[in-house]
């Protein structure tokens, strides 16, 4: 089966092939070093750590770095109002993001490059751009000259003389034309800064990726992601530059993923609509948390809310609990031979066609489900052993593409998926009928059971304590 991938390049499916070889280098832009993660951080970070195991699987050797950003307004906000260094800030949320992103089992990149660590590249970026004619110094600062490419807006697929059209005219009269961006700018009282040719100052935000990543990826490399909402300008102002400094192609397949949403806005710090990944792990389970991510395409919108979180929970409850059953059916199975190994063979086969079509997660995972099923009815029937262990093997790759089993043991919460559907029912029943001992009674003894159940406005949520 062939690879393909949606490139933002194209706006079109194309077939995956690498630039040499087997090798793919792989770069996503990181977070801003200065809070806890959230969960927009969480859905780009489980995303790409699915595409990069499953570029492994299909045999590529994949280099997978990611970048922390420090260098950053926010950040430089942060220290200056904890009166701490800028190291030592960064130091803290990166250490916090590994933790969230392990919990969320995702797998370590190979390379992480810190911003702040890489100055020297950075400055010699920038003079090389000058040099070229690409860019220009102004008072203290240096500015890169959209109007000296030839190309412009071939990622947004925003025509530069249109922008320009409709652009304001400059505040800032260091600039020559209204759509150059900064490449380095001055100090302002109490950042850090370092020193260069032309100020002491620090650098702009997108000089930073595009020396990162052609340091530990080359002059051209195959895929570069993030989330959409960096297409525009960050993305394309990379892509200028990078060229600019190299001549060659910079990236061969640029993949997006979807915004994580709160109603209608963008989760962001900024809005304040954000829940951060520790906060929603104390109520949730991990496995539950990363399923929910990957259960709708990694291109498109995913809403955050408590009644999608439950779905998912109960979802892959049902799947875990065909595993427990198939793990538990195991110790006592005979040996002989049926046609359930070809059956689990074929959903295997499924859930490769499901990736192989630009990484569908949410279809890989619909046909784990009714392999599920398949699997309850195959157990209920009197299964064989090499049936079953054809099946643990469906569910093991399953497993190292998803992550959102446990192939040993499963957990209360999954084997109680089921059951607390039923009660739940019963109770959501009672509380229609106006009969609220009985809700009360129900809820009252699932506390002492250890169940803590819940009424929200986005209906009942348990957990175990």
């Amino acid at each position: 089966m062939t690879l393909r991938v949606h490139n933002t390049m194209t706006g079109q499916m194309e077939e995956f092939s690498p630039l040499e070889g087997n090798k793919v280098g792989m770069y996503v832009c990181g977070i801003n070093t200065y809070d806890d993660s959230h969960m927009g951080h969480a859905k780009s970070a489980v995303t790409f750590d699915v595409i990069r195991r499953y570029l492994v699987r299909k045999g590529y050797q994949v280099t997978y770095v990611i970048n922390f950003t420090d260098i950053e307004d926010h950040c430089i906000e942060r220290t200056i109002k904890l009166g701490i260094p800028l190291e030592q800030l960064t130091e803290k949320y990166i250490g916090e993001y590994h933790r969230d992103m392990g919990a969320l089992g995702v797998k370590r990149a190979d390379i992480y490059p810190v911003a702040s660590h890489h100055m020297k590249e950075i400055i010699q970026a920038i003079q090389k751009l000058i040099d070229k004619g690409f860019a220009y110094e102004s008072g203290g600062e240096v500015y890169f000259d959209v109007m000296a490419v030839a190309e412009f807006g071939k990622l947004s697929h925003r025509k530069r003389d249109e922008m320009l059209a409709g652009a304001r005219i400059a505040v800032d009269e260091r600039k020559r034309g209204p759509l150059d961006f900064v490449l380095w700018k001055n100090k302002k009282e109490g950042e850090p800064f370092w020193e260069s040719p032309w100020s002491e100052g620090r650098p702009g935000w997108h000089i930073e990726c595009s020396v990162m990543s052609m340091k530990y990826l080359g002059e051209s490399f195959e895929v570069h992601g993030g989330g959409t909402e960096l297409v525009f300008p960050h993305h394309e102002n990379e892509i200028m530059q990078s060229e600019a400094l190299s001549g060659k192609p910079f990236v061969k397949y640029w993949l997006h993923g979807g915004l994580m949403n709160v109603g209608s806005e963008k989760m962001s710090k900024s809005l304040n609509n954000f829940f951060t990944i520790k906060d929603v792990l104390k109520e949730y389970d991990p496995l539950v948390v990363r399923f929910f991510l990957l259960n709708t395409h990694y291109r498109k919108p995913i809403d955050f809310n408590q009644k999608a979180l439950a779905e998912a929970a109960q979802a892959l409850g049902r799947m875990q609990n065909a595993l427990d059953s198939a793990i538990a059916a195991l110790k006592t199975a005979p040996e002989g031979t049926d046609d359930f190994a070809e059956k689990a063979a074929e959903a295997i086969r499924k859930f490769d066609g499901a990736m192989d079509e630009d990484f569908n997660t949410r279809d890989a995972i619909a046909s784990a489900f009714d392999f599920s099923k398949e699997l309850n009815k195959y157990i209920e029937s009197g299964p064989t052993r090499s049936g079953l262990e054809a099946a643990m093997e469906a569910f093991r790759v399953y497993d190292g593409i998803l992550s959102v089993f446990r192939l040993e043991k499963g957990t209360q919460e999954h084997m109680l998926a089921p059951l607390m559907d039923i009660i739940i029912d019963i109770r959501q029943k009672a509380r229609a009928d106006r009969d609220f001992r009985l809700a009360d009674e129900i809820r009252d003894k699932l506390k002492a059971l250890g169940i803590v159940l819940e009424d929200s406005a986005d209906g009942p949520r348990w957990k175990v304590l």
